[in-house]
């Protein structure tokens, strides 16, 4: 089995900063991508950022220079540090990685979501 869990959100002023991490764990052979979508009330789900597995990064045109996506030596833990947020970018933050399984199984996990709000 595979988890996604995500922690780090909370309520922020506006131009504060928040960190939130996620973590996959489980019988993983191989992870190609990892990343973040969010969703606002009333709104689609949207992409964040994404991090593959040999490093390279992609954003939303919303986050850049704002936003960065990195991950531990292990591969397995991204980060997205958050800077100079504002209120648009109040939503619940998901995570989600694109893995195969050790049983050879390749799809994508996602984790429950945290909550981010920034205040005006």
């Amino acid at each position: 089995q595979v988890q996604v869990v995500e922690s780090g959100g909370g309520l922020v002023q506006t131009g504060g900063t928040l960190r939130l991490s996620c973590a996959a764990s489980g019988s993983i052979f191989s992870i190609y991508l990892m990343g973040w979508y969010r969703q606002a009330p009333g709104k689609q789900r949207e992409l964040v950022a994404t991090i593959t597995g040999l490093g390279s990064t992609n954003y939303a045109d919303s986050v850049k220079g704002r936003f960065t996506i990195s991950r531990d030596n292990a591969k397995t833990t991204v980060h997205l540090q958050m800077n100079s947020l504002k209120p648009e970018d109040t939503a619940v933050y998901y995570c989600y990685a694109d893995l195969t399984t050790s049983g050879g199984s390749r799809r994508n996990y996602w984790g429950q979501g945290t909550q981010v709000t920034v205040s005006s």
